[in-house]
């Protein structure tokens, strides 16, 4: 199980459409929050530099997947409301992630939608309370085309630009990726180091 979480091995099951996939699947479906949006976009943009797949269908899929999960996260969320906070916790779903995603909406208000993008686990959940928070989709739909955009095209970005930049790159695309893992989780782990205090 923690194998096919590591980038380099999930892109080497799924290809292009499975990374597709499995972008639509963090952004839409509420257990999709585990998988590793951020690691895998960065990865995917670094082997598409070294001609592994095809960076042209890697821009446009992903980008297409992003929208289209937040889109179905938010009819979820529109269609449960608020008897979503009283389902029970189980293995693929637990309240905390929901209202933490409340938390930063009411924070950040509807640019929640684009600042989610980047932050993992939020990312899942931002479009559900959204959707339970009765946001107007004309609205949403705009907010969450931007961040569709900026997300995926920034990481596929920096990984193409990596690969194409730095010599010999795959001695150096694992500690690339830790760094991304500790970037996207620091938000995360910030908010419990600030709570225990």
């Amino acid at each position: 199980m923690l194998s096919i979480l590591n980038p380099h091995v999930l892109i080497a099951v799924v290809g292009v459409a499975g990374v597709i996939g499995v972008i639509f699947a963090e952004t839409g479906l509420f257990f999709g929050f585990f998988l590793p949006g951020d690691s895998l976009l960065f990865t995917a943009g670094f082997l598409a530099s070294q001609h592994q797949l095809s960076f042209a269908w890697l821009l446009l899929g992903t980008f297409v997947a992003a929208v289209l999960g937040d889109t179905v996260g938010y009819a979820f969320g529109k269609k449960v409301g608020p008897a979503i906070f009283t389902k029970e916790n189980s293995v693929f779903f637990d309240k905390k992630h929901i209202a933490r995603a409340q938390h930063f909406y009411e924070k950040y208000g509807k640019k929640t939608i684009i600042l989610a993008r980047f932050i993992p686990i939020i990312r899942t959940f931002a479009p559900i309370v959204a959707g339970i928070g009765n946001m107007k989709y004309r609205t949403f739909i705009s907010f969450n085309i931007i961040g569709a955009f900026a997300w995926t095209w920034i990481m596929l970005w920096l990984g193409y630009g990596f690969g194409s930049i730095i010599p010999n790159p795959d001695r150096y695309v694992i500690p690339a990726v830790i760094v991304i893992i500790i970037i996207s989780a620091s938000p995360a782990l910030r908010e419990i180091f600030r709570k225990r205090n």
